[in-house]
């Protein structure tokens, strides 16, 4: 079997409807604008898809698969996912390729697999779970009022726990800690994810207020460029740390995390930010072969094949940005995602895609 094309498609994406906001400092939900699907072909009729959905993504991905990918890819053998996920990291030397585009070829790949198996990809990879709670993963809200309120009915759906993306304000966001915890009680599972908002000092104040709610862990205070920071944040406070979501080097930047002892609680990995899928395997290998967790990160389809296929991830994490909240569809009244069924790895429904990608969209269950 060989690679015969290699395709960009344009994918209208719709703001959206409330728009959120995020801490201070960063942007909030995006306009609308093209996403893009990345499409591989073979000269034995199969093929494979995986969904850009990053602002900005269609003029991207159509550049780089004009001047990168398909020069690459064209006569390749597409079983060969290991040389060329290697590859992939080749070209980035040179080409200094965006994060969530170095996993694209990789999700592709691993969905043309799937799709030639007639198995979803979570099963391909070995599969470890069928379904898996989720927590819900806010965005930034107005007031610790609202908050609290949004935790509660998260809690009434269904989700098994609460992240907060707080304001950015070392003081209010403690404060918040605290009257979050108090107001669920001592059971409820509690996250944080300062979205890379303070610096060490800062950092250390927030972490002590988690440290006494007795909080699961603690998420990218810091720009990750540190490592040495977050070691020094590790020793100030006693809530674990959850590292390595947004840095470059896949697995191998993550491995220094764990080296260091500044992943107490573990790292993350994801389809998107980890190199795909096999780069996102490779984090949770290493991970487990350290004893910490390796905690999928981001509410899309190839993450929750990524969910039903390793062991130690605890979570999926849905997104919940709106007030009154919504349940994300995949998530159940029990708080359950459920494993995918379908062939290979699936574009999300509910988007205008063109005719020709109509048959790898998700299919109601």
């Amino acid at each position: 079997m060989k690679i015969t094309s290699v395709e960009s498609f344009r994918v209208p994406v719709p703001a959206p409807d409330p728009p959120f906001r995020w801490r201070e400092g960063l942007a909030g939900s995006p306009p609308a604008g093209d996403g893009a699907v990345l499409r591989i072909g073979t000269d034995e009729g199969a093929e494979g898809v995986a969904f850009f959905s990053r602002p900005g993504a269609a003029v991207l991905l159509d550049d780089l698969v004009e001047r990168v990918f398909r020069p690459e890819l064209l006569g390749q053998d597409p079983t060969q996912r290991e040389w060329i996920w290697h590859r992939v990291w080749e070209l980035d030397r040179i080409h200094e390729l965006p994060l969530p585009t170095l996993g694209l070829i990789d999700v592709a790949l691993w969905d043309l697999a799937g799709r030639v198996q007639g198995l979803p990809t979570w099963q391909i990879l070995g599969g470890y779970r069928t379904e898996i709670p989720a927590y819900a993963s806010t965005t930034t809200f107005g007031s610790v009022e609202e908050f609290l309120d949004i935790a509660d009915q998260s809690l009434a759906l269904g989700f098994r726990g609460i992240k907060l993306h707080a304001w950015g304000d070392a003081q209010r966001d403690a404060k918040l800690v605290l009257a979050l915890r108090e107001h669920v009680g001592p059971d409820v599972p509690l996250m944080y994810d300062g979205s890379a908002g303070f610096d060490l000092p800062d950092a250390i104040h927030v972490g002590k207020a988690m440290s006494e709610a007795a909080y699961l862990w603690y998420e990218e205070p810091m720009r990750e460029f540190s490592v040495g920071a977050y070691r020094r944040l590790a020793k100030a406070v006693d809530v674990p740390l959850l590292s390595a979501e947004t840095s470059d080097g896949a697995h191998m930047n993550s491995a220094d995390f764990i080296a260091a002892g500044a992943a107490t609680f573990g790292v993350r990995t994801s389809t998107t930010l980890r190199g795909g899928i096999t780069g996102a395997m490779r984090t949770a290998h290493l991970a487990d072969a350290h004893r910490v967790r390796a905690e999928v990160h981001g509410s899309d389809i190839p993450n929750q094949h990524l969910c039903m296929a390793i062991s130690n991830t605890t979570y999926y994490e849905s997104f919940v940005s709106s007030n009154p909240v919504k349940r994300e569809r995949w998530v159940d009244e029990n708080g359950l995602v459920h494993a995918p069924t379908g062939p290979g790895i699936a574009l999300p429904a509910g988007l205008d895609y063109p005719k020709e990608l109509h048959p790898y969209v998700e299919q109601a269950a």
